[in-house]
């Protein structure tokens, strides 16, 4: 489906571009193995804010497209750029997407691009840029449309299919599909029948979740800062899937809680707010750990925006020593590092940055994450492990082997709308339920 942002007929200025800033942060991703989330960021930065919308809608578009631009990339460019034009290499993507997937004239696609070379340092491509893109046109015009392509790579399709084998297709499809905007409501300050009514004061149109009383889905998304209280922590932009984890904890008030690998933070802040709309009183404690001090920043700025506090400690949750005092924790939660397989449609960067042999060191790793966290457990208490991958050696068969090595662990059954049993542990598909795909399983320690 094509789309059509409001900036994109705009002219813009001769010292920036949205379609230089989005080549430049591609060049990052494809050429430098840098996330979209870092090199976005610093492109858009000299920006006009009215232009940072196409910019992204290209950087995301190309990714999610990528094998299949790339493709007829390469069979139309005689001889490829070296790395050091990789800027030049992704202004042809963008603009082959733009011209493939999105309204703007032709011609103002064609010319905004070839200008674009100058602010990239490269005004001597002027010419491969013009060629390229309209006789890429000219391909459009004369029906000649591109082959479809799953737009992932091998290795990955591979390994859905065998994960997958009667959904592999459908999951390759909405990975590559835009994800709703979902709200959290802070239902201690609203109900979201409440926020509803909110939203539509202000003609914005939302659907209320028939299976997570917090959740809401924006007909449309909208940037956050347009969305009444925002500011005052009335609400939070997170999708259904991991909203699933503070209900499936359950924490109760007086009790211990970690938050392990806790950050951006959303997961944190959903106990707490789930602990002060029962009105029962506060937690004893709950401690979010995260591995680098800038991102607990990060945790520290959403839990102020929603005037709540955490103990937030600096530490590497696969050792246990870090707790060297204080009790046993009564619950706790991993969100545990992995594939991101399940949350390609959020962040399509994935495909082009995740390795095949990055999943045994992941594996490793959410082993070693179980066994520390389990050694923090008291006795009784439940451990929910949740990711957002769809493969199964990160989940239930993660979770099996540890149940076969940890005598004193049992799983406790997840009965829920949503998702799929997969023996240990429910597993959610991307798109269904209109959720990211996502893992979870529920363990609790026996009492010796």
């Amino acid at each position: 489906m094509k789309v059509s942002p409001k900036i994109m007929n705009q002219k813009t200025s001769k010292k920036s571009s949205p379609r230089a800033a989005a080549a430049k942060a591609l060049a990052g991703v494809i050429f430098n193995q840098r996330s979209l989330s870092a090199t976005l960021p610093q492109a858009v930065e000299s920006l006009d804010p009215s232009d940072r919308p196409l910019a992204q809608e290209i950087s995301y578009g190309v990714l999610r497209h990528y094998d299949q631009l790339n493709n007829r990339a390469k069979q139309l460019l005689k001889r490829p750029f070296k790395k050091k034009d990789g800027a030049l290499h992704a202004l042809i993507l963008s603009g082959f997407y733009e011209l493939k997937y999105m309204r703007t004239p032709a011609h103002a696609t064609i010319s905004e691009s070839v200008n674009a070379t100058k602010l990239l340092g490269r005004d001597w491509a002027r010419g491969v840029v013009n060629a390229l893109l309209r006789g890429f046109q000219r391909d459009i015009d004369s029906g000649n449309s591109l082959p479809e392509h799953h737009n992932h790579p091998q290795w990955m399709i591979d390994e859905v299919k065998k994960s997958w084998p009667n959904e592999w297709e459908q999951v390759l499809n909405n990975n590559n599909q835009r994800p709703p905007m979902t709200l959290r409501v802070n239902l201690s300050h609203n109900s979201s029948e409440s926020y509803l009514a909110i939203l539509a004061d202000e003609a914005l149109t939302a659907t209320q979740s028939s299976i997570t009383p917090s959740a809401i889905t924006l007909e449309r998304g909208v940037p956050v800062l347009a969305l009444p209280g925002f500011e005052d922590g009335d609400i939070s932009v997170q999708d259904e899937a991991p909203q699933q984890a503070a209900e499936l904890l359950n924490p109760q008030a007086g009790e211990t809680v970690l938050d392990a690998c806790a950050a951006p933070g959303g997961k944190t802040a959903h106990i707490l707010e789930r602990i002060a709309a029962a009105g029962e009183g506060e937690l004893k404690e709950l401690v979010a750990l995260d591995l680098k001090p800038e991102r607990l920043q990060r945790i520290d700025d959403n839990l102020a925006r929603l005037n709540f506090t955490a103990s937030t400690v600096v530490a590497d949750a696969t050792d246990s020593g870090w707790r060297k005092s204080g009790s046993l924790f009564d619950r706790i939660l991993i969100d545990a590092p992995c594939s991101g397989s399940g949350v390609i449609r959020r962040n399509p960067d994935i495909k082009l940055l995740r390795r095949q042999s990055d999943i045994v060191t992941l594996v490793d790793n959410q082993r070693a994450i179980l066994e520390s966290c389990w050694a923090l457990l008291q006795s009784g208490g439940t451990l929910l492990y949740a990711t957002c991958s769809i493969f199964p050696q990160e989940n239930e068969e993660q979770i099996q082997q540890f149940l076969n090595a940890q005598q004193d662990s049992e799983a406790l059954p997840i009965e829920q709308e949503w998702g799929r049993s997969t023996g240990a542990g429910r597993q959610i598909l991307p798109g269904e339920n209109g959720m990211d795909g996502f893992y979870y399983a529920l363990l609790r320690k026996r009492v010796e």
